[in-house]
């Protein structure tokens, strides 16, 4: 397969025009760094809260939950350490290699969204050259920060940029991070003593944030698009798979940030806006990036989305259902192979997805219209077409016959004989009482 190309900038503002009073200037600090009301911002950049910031006037704002803050360094004689953190006296046992993934050498810049424990991570990577044989002629360091919801932590990524190219030219020198500590710091959204397994976890958004131009800020401008045009038809296959809840590990080498970003792609596959749906069905879980260090965790997970950069993962079958190595997806379950074959509904989806997309380039284009983005377009696409299909489960389980019939399938945007085994998975996974009357094309 001809690999495509996938180096268009993910971090692109989305948002469209916008009028908003200008704001009073800020005062600058000696590193080129300012604190406004509305954020932290960089030389020659926009403050969060600006027109190029995705928030409009009078917007709910999320707030900021930022529970720590670290560098982590890459010591030639004792290997990745945390070098400084605030609080100081914060577990953070781990975040040395969630935030520096194995491979980064290679690399000069990357950044990294991780777990650890009940809060999301994210750390931004640079490897500078030196003169030094005691550093064996390269400083690396990671500068992250960890939240109990992983989606505002995109807001700092330009700042946790900026910094660690700071301490890799002035090793030492805190202050700015202490300062952003403490205009951003926030708690733990659980009490002291309350076990782990009732603390909540934040995974995917409200799924309302996905309906108004002005929450697009949840979310990296470009991915979704970026990662639909990287699998092209197989896009269906995926999708399949997250709807089914199965554990999904995609290997990429370093750089792993843009994989960061199909893990969160992925998972907005599998939305489903319907009440009442599957109350006993697994979530979709964005691990994003995991190592040899997390295997005992993701022993115990029976959904997850997940990349690493590390390839001993693919020998250890019993930790993943799917494993996505570059545009190849693939499974060692016999009773999951036919998912992998794209069918003529899969295509016919996809046919229409790419006229809905170029109807909306053709509007924004003519017709100016700046209202909505392919974000949007993407990410409601597979939520109808999701809850389509389930809404016609339902309501054949409701009736007194219960019978799932090949017009039903067609109905739901499936094909009857490519997707039998997909509507077999699906009934079981969510427990819906209907009877496939769909006739195996192996047995007829």
């Amino acid at each position: 397969m001809v690999e495509q190309a996938d180096e268009a900038p993910l971090l692109r503002w989305a948002e469209g025009p916008a009028v908003s009073l200008p704001e009073p200037p800020a005062p600058v600090d000696p590193g080129g760094w300012s604190l406004r009301a509305s954020g932290w911002s960089g030389p020659g950049e926009p403050a969060q809260g600006s027109p190029l910031g995705g928030e409009r006037p009078g917007a709910e704002v999320e707030e900021d939950q930022i529970v720590a803050v670290f560098v982590v360094t890459f010591d030639p004689r004792t290997g990745n350490m945390v070098e400084w953190c605030l609080p100081q006296d914060i577990d953070l046992e781990g975040v040395e290699f969630k935030s520096m993934a194995s491979g980064s050498h290679k690399v000069q810049s990357d950044f990294i969204y991780f777990r650890k424990g009940l809060c999301f991570g994210l750390a931004c990577f640079a490897n500078m050259p030196v003169e030094s044989e005691l550093e064996r002629g390269a400083r690396m360091k990671s500068v992250g920060i960890l939240s109990p919801s992983y989606t505002l932590l995109y807001r700092y990524m330009h700042f946790l940029e900026n910094q660690v190219r700071h301490q890799l030219e002035m090793p030492g020198h805190y202050s700015h991070l202490e300062a952003f500590y403490d205009d951003k710091k926030g708690v733990l959204p659980a009490g002291k003593g309350t076990p782990a397994s009732q603390q909540s976890v934040h995974w995917l958004p409200s799924i309302h944030r996905y309906m108004y131009p002005e929450m697009k800020i949840t979310h990296p401008a470009g991915c979704m698009s970026q990662f639909i045009k990287f699998f092209g038809e197989q896009i269906f296959i995926l999708w399949k798979f997250a709807l089914l809840r199965k554990r999904i590990l995609i290997f990429s080498p370093p750089p792993i940030g843009v994989v960061c970003y199909r893990v969160y792609c992925c998972c907005c596959l599998a939305n489903i806006s319907l009440l009442g749906l599957g109350g006993t069905v697994p979530e979709s879980k964005p691990f994003f990036y995991v190592n040899v260090a997390d295997i005992e965790m993701l022993e115990t997970e029976v959904s997850y989305v997940a990349c690493t950069t590390e390839k001993i993962f693919e020998e250890k079958r019993d930790l993943y259902d799917v494993y996505v190595d570059n545009q190849n997806v693939k499974t060692h379950h016999e009773h999951l192979q036919p998912l992998l074959k794209i069918n003529s509904a899969d295509k016919e989806k996809y046919r229409r997805l790419n006229d809905q997309r170029q109807m909306l380039m053709y509007s924004q284009e003519v017709d100016e219209d700046c209202s909505s983005c392919e974000e949007d377009l993407f990410i409601l696409f597979f939520m109808e077409q999701n809850n389509r299909i389930f809404q016609t489960l339902m309501e054949v389980s409701a009736s007194q016959d219960k019978t799932l019939t090949a017009d039903h399938a067609r109905g739901m945007g499936l094909d009857p004989q490519g997707d039998r085994s997909f509507l077999m998975d699906l009934l079981e996974v969510y427990g819906i009482d209907v009877m496939l009357v769909i006739d195996n094309p192996c047995c007829t």
